[in-house]
């Protein structure tokens, strides 16, 4: 293999400048994994191998288009797994890419196809009968964007800092993953739910083919972050995910619940007003290209201004079978009521939803009450006055900012936290991360996706995020360990940080992740009084 060849290889596989040096001189080093669909080949890095692009369904174009997920054919010979799979359909056929920012899902992407359904994985080891924990990465992007391929969880670092396998996987989004069509065909019965039978797939597949990757199918622990915190919320309410995890990590996906039946058949009959089909040709999609029904979905989505598509949009719906209830309203789920859960939110999470809307960072007194009373509307001036008081030193949109992050993502994380601990069963570990990134002046403050870099030990690689300065890599040491070892005995418990104790609604332990991590007991019970109460959280 030649220089030049080398570097069109690592260029194709997203291995570093690193490897390119470590390359020269020598051919690149192989090597082959069995599953039980057929033999794949991928590339030794350093010691962690990168499998990229294993299909573990088959494509969900054409007949397979709204059904649930199918086993790929089997092949012969030796695939190679060197590169990504597609990412799921996502793009609006109206709008240009847009390329950088600060999201993690979404960032440098592969190309879009509907045979998406592929998981990567990377290991230190082949067959050698060690039993690695799991790592099973669902990607942010709510369940409308995203795709397990982000450079931000390269899972090479995690796997060599912790010797365990990382996972992370592709499964299909918005309307393809979740239009509700059971009613007007008993053959897309699954149709509102299937980008979730996407993930138990996935799974399925792990607990079949892990053991070949070094890593104990019996010691998986699934993990998301904002839409796949939701993802690993919907799993834990699901039946058919029951016993193919055993360990749940929700960071800043708070959702007590998802889309109920009538909003999920809402948005069916939307859609195919938009694209002018009857109820009883709804067949007909499977014969449509896949880009006329991505522009009906925006469409549809464009005309519910103000809805929080979150809940209202092309999500996950109950069904009273594949998702018998919301995953923690009016209570916890009681399936997978034994798996222990380590949950937790950012302090500013608002700060990354804000970081192109300057006004938000430059605030005065009206622009906050305007801003408060959208969220809170009556409860607005008590709510301010509570936060100016608890952060006398905070400016208009700083008090913004917290109200917002609390209101999104604090008071239902601990509602969900509550709720779970009630079942008695699997114990609970609530977080609470606030420590600051430096980047664009410090102005983010501790945003929305900020655990990331820090669970997967790539503060380097998202230094756009972190800053990649010593602090930040101190707190990786520290934070990655834990989420090692929470994967790992389902306790996070380390050398690297305070005793953690489970949460109880009386104690109210909560590890405060900062420079200097602490144990706190209920460190924003006035904030979180107060917007129970305002949010009517009971």
């Amino acid at each position: 293999m030649t220089l030049t060849n080398r570097r069109d290889f690592l260029r194709q596989t997203s291995l570093s400048a690193v490897c390119l040096s470590a390359l020269r001189g020598q051919d690149a080093k192989f090597v082959v994994a069995d599953t039980t669909f057929g033999k794949i080949r991928a590339i030794d890095n350093a010691g962690i191998k990168t499998f990229k692009g294993i299909p573990y369904a088959a494509t969900t174009a054409g007949q397979n288009r709204f059904m649930p997920p199918a086993d790929p054919a089997k092949w012969t010979g030796v695939r190679d797994a060197l590169e990504f799979g597609h990412s799921a359909p996502q793009r609006d056929p109206s709008v240009a890419p847009a390329g950088g920012g600060l999201g993690v899902a979404a960032q440098n992407l592969p190309a879009e196809g509907e045979d998406c359904l592929v998981l990567n994985v990377w290991t230190p080891a082949l067959n050698d009968n060690r039993k690695r924990p799991v790592m099973f990465w669902c990607h942010g992007g709510g369940f409308a964007t995203g795709s397990g391929s982000s450079p931000d969880t390269d899972g090479t670092n995690l796997a060599r800092r912790g010797d365990v396998v990382v996972v992370t996987i592709n499964h299909r989004l918005n309307v393809l993953g979740f239009a509700n069509l059971s009613e007007f065909s008993r053959d897309f019965a699954s149709s509102g739910d299937n980008g979730m039978l996407d993930i138990v797939h996935a799974l399925r597949w792990v607990r079949a083919n892990i053991g070949h990757f070094g890593g104990d199918p019996n010691t998986v622990m699934i993990f998301g972050q904002s839409g796949g915190g939701r993802k690993v919320e919907t799993l834990l309410a699901m039946p058919s995910a029951k016993g193919l995890f055993h360990r749940a990590t929700i960071e800043s996906g708070a959702a007590l619940q998802v889309a109920g039946r009538d909003v999920a058949m809402r948005n069916a009959e939307q859609l195919l007003a938009k694209l002018g089909i009857a109820k009883s040709d709804v067949r007909h999609l499977q014969k449509l290209p896949v880009e006329k029904i991505m522009a009906a979905y925006f469409a549809v989505v464009r005309d519910q201004p103000g809805i929080d598509q979150t809940v209202s949009g092309f999500v996950p719906s109950v069904d009273g079978k594949i998702l018998p209830q919301h995953p923690f309203q009016p209570a916890a789920s009681s399936v997978s009521a034994e798996v222990p859960i380590m949950i937790g939110n950012t302090r500013t999470e608002m700060t990354l939803f804000s970081a192109n809307d300057a006004d938000a960072f430059r605030l005065n007194d009206d622009g906050l009450q305007t801003r408060v009373r959208g969220l809170l509307g009556a409860n607005a001036p008590e709510m301010i006055a509570l936060y100016r008081k608890l952060n006398p030193s905070a400016t208009p949109s700083d008090i913004y900012f917290l109200i917002a992050s609390d209101y999104r993502y604090g008071a239902p994380t601990v509602k969900i936290a509550e709720r779970r601990a009630a079942l008695g069963k699997g114990p609970v570990f609530l977080y609470y991360f606030k420590w600051e990134t430096p980047v664009q002046g410090g102005r983010l403050k501790s945003p929305h996706t900020m655990e990331i870099p820090f669970a997967f030990d790539n503060v380097k690689i998202s230094a756009r995020l972190t800053g990649g300065g010593p602090e930040a890599m101190a707190l990786a040491d520290k934070l990655s360990d834990t989420w090692i070892a929470f994967a790992r005995t389902g306790d996070p418990n380390n050398a690297k940080i305070p005793h953690w104790p489970a949460f109880t609604s009386t104690e109210r332990a909560t590890m405060v992740m900062d420079n200097t991590c602490e144990v706190v007991k209920d460190p924003l019970r006035e904030q979180r009084i107060a917007m129970f109460r305002a949010m009517n959280l009971t």
